[in-house]
């Protein structure tokens, strides 16, 4: 959730851009804070601390707390410009936050559990599809990423906003159940898949007898002749029909 840390910044005695480069030559990046139904506030950061911040990572959803002439301003990032060339910072917008506001923010979201996944055992890739989701939510309750929890995620199969557990509190503003991973198939994958699916396919058929086919008939055994019977002798002569008894 949000935490709040402390930035230092000094009041800044003139605006425009002659004032502003000024700021810059002495080591300083103009900004301002504003909102709340107060006046804009102009102000300098140090170059140095706020190159820092920034790259720590999660600075447009850090709460922070700036100190100006003894009174304590409870603001987060909205916004820096960077040097087209140089990249460095070379402005920065704060928000004033009032009691028990609601906030829009960015959140990244963190992919956890990819080295469980069945998808990637079998060779397959994390493929982040949305990076950062837009929420809605309370100072006191900002969130400073969402987990998406792909350990149950096979080939070619994607997790949605809907699949993802957001904390209490926290609104999503996507207006859709949007894709927000999926596991991308290996090279050759699908010409693996279609080769085992055709013989599959000719193993069974080999296997199956014709459709309709009877079963060779079993053939009848010879009968056995009578125990203890002796064959015809040789060349002996079948009894004339009608002999009579005498």
């Amino acid at each position: 959730m949000a935490t709040v840390k402390e930035l230092k910044a000094t009041a800044r005695p003139s605006v425009g851009k002659g004032a502003a480069r000024a700021e810059r030559r002495a080591g300083k990046v103009p900004g301002v804070i504003y909102g709340n139904n107060q006046p804009p506030l102009p102000i300098s950061v140090n170059d140095r601390e706020l190159r820092q911040r920034i790259l720590a990572g999660r600075f447009l959803t850090t709460v922070y707390e700036i100190e100006l002439d003894g009174k304590k301003h409870r603001v987060i990032p909205r916004d820096f410009h960077l040097d087209p060339v140089r990249d460095f910072p070379i402005h920065v917008d704060f928000l004033r936050l009032g009691e028990g506001a609601t906030i829009r923010v960015s959140v990244p979201l963190h992919v956890i559990k990819a080295e469980t996944s069945p998808g990637v055992k079998r060779g397959g890739t994390v493929n982040i599809v949305t990076h950062a989701l837009d929420l809605e939510c309370s100072v006191d309750n900002i969130p400073q990423f969402i987990d998406a929890d792909v350990g149950e995620l096979e080939i070619s199969h994607s997790l949605h906003l809907s699949d993802v557990k957001l904390p209490t509190g926290v609104k999503s503003l996507a207006r859709e159940d949007i894709t927000l991973v999926t596991i991308v198939p290996p090279s050759g994958y699908a010409e693996e898949q279609r080769a085992a699916a055709a013989s599959a396919a000719a193993a069974g058929g080999a296997a199956a007898p014709p459709a309709g086919a009877a079963a060779p008939a079993a053939a009848a055994p010879a009968a056995a002749p009578a125990a203890g019977a002796k064959a015809p002798a040789a060349g002996a002569k079948a009894p004339a029909g009608g002999d009579k008894k005498k």
